[in-house]
């Protein structure tokens, strides 16, 4: 797969963060979807990482956004458009394997 997305949110057509690095363009991009309508995409090219690497990703929910901490070192961040205050509903995607997960 040349792609994967960790997808936060209330459920898959309400979601305030989705994390998708795309390996074919180089490319990080963050989005959120609202009612099934996706909203205006961030794109990053800092990435870090390639296919088949382990990795550790840190997202860290504040009240105003979202801070993505890459393996190494480099955070980004992306606003919390919805003003979520807790999340409900988590989904991977893709080609990626979580084998830890800690909140």
């Amino acid at each position: 797969t040349h792609s994967f997305s960790i997808n936060l949110g209330c459920s898959s057509s309400d979601l305030a963060l989705h994390f998708n690095p795309r390996f074919s363009e180089s490319v990080i991009v963050c989005n959120s979807r609202c009612s099934t309508a996706w909203q205006v995409e961030h794109r990053d090219s800092h990435l870090c990482f390639s296919k088949g690497s382990v990795i550790k990703i840190v997202i860290e929910m504040l009240a105003d956004k979202f801070q993505v901490k890459l393996p190494d070192g480099y955070e980004m961040q992306f606003p919390n458009r919805h003003s979520y205050n807790k999340i409900s509903y988590m989904s991977v995607k893709g080609g990626f394997r979580v084998t830890s997960f800690k909140l």
